[in-house]
């Protein structure tokens, strides 16, 4: 049980960040930036995505086991 809980984790983590990073993608940070910063906005860009992505991933978690406690409501 607790090996599955931890390869789901990291699987819910990875999964979000993927989605983060491939929404974020859409936007033009390079305009933020000072010119010839490509790297630095890619950069940005894959930090903002982890930042993103690992909090819905934890609230994702979070649900998943709050409704799975549920159970123990109505005992």
């Amino acid at each position: 049980s607790m090996g599955l809980s931890g390869f789901l984790t990291i699987i819910s983590h990875v999964l979000f960040i993927a989605i983060s990073f491939r929404l974020l993608s859409a936007l033009r940070f390079d305009k933020f930036l000072r010119p010839n910063h490509v790297g630095a906005s890619r950069l940005l860009l894959l930090f903002i995505a982890i930042a993103i992505g690992y909090n819905v991933s934890q609230f994702f978690l979070s649900v998943l086991s709050a409704s799975a406690n549920l159970p123990y409501l109505l005992k």
